[in-house]
């Protein structure tokens, strides 16, 4: 699980365009921003997302509940960063009613370790990179709609000997 700042500035990044036809990518003179939290599914390359105005011990509560309701009845582990949101009695609410959902910190700046960042970076590079989206609530939803459409396989389990470990995991 890992959260993501959305702004409506475009970001910048190459691009091919023929000769002479330099892509116009607008400047947002604001600094208007949503968030977005997500949660990779490591066996599915599925993403659970939520988008929030702020990151907040009470936004990342929310994420977690939804994230129970949409897988119930299984056992849950995240891999958390120790982002200062991740703290707080809402968080400890949550982890003492859910017993199925247990935590794994990440080190310290260590975002390399975390699947969720590598989401982050395909979706900004489809979405936010070049755009010229007008309003950043439909930047928004372009961006959550990827997220929750598109596939992100990852090797994280298999580089880390999860099959071997519990090979009737595999399924």
């Amino acid at each position: 699980m890992d959260e993501a700042s959305l702004y409506l500035q475009a970001t910048m990044t190459r691009v091919w365009a023929p000769r002479g036809h330099a892509p116009v990518v607008p400047a947002d003179a604001g600094r208007a921003k949503t968030s977005f939290y997500g949660t990779l599914n490591l066996r599915t390359g599925h993403v659970h997302a939520m988008q929030a105005q702020t990151l907040t011990a009470e936004a990342t509560a929310a994420h977690l509940e939804h994230l129970l309701t949409a897988h119930p009845d299984v056992p849950i582990l995240l891999l958390w960063d120790r982002a200062p949101w991740h703290r707080g009695a809402a968080i400890r609410e949550v982890l003492c009613t859910h017993p199925r959902l247990e935590l794994m910190l990440l080190p310290v700046a260590a975002p390399d370790l975390n699947p969720q960042e590598h989401v982050w970076k395909a979706t900004r590079q489809a979405i936010s990179h070049n755009h010229a989206i007008p309003t950043l609530p439909a930047l928004a939803t372009h961006f959550e709609t990827y997220l929750t459409s598109t596939t992100f396989p990852t090797t994280f389990l298999e580089h880390r000997g999860f099959y071997h470990v519990h090979p009737m995991s595999n399924c």
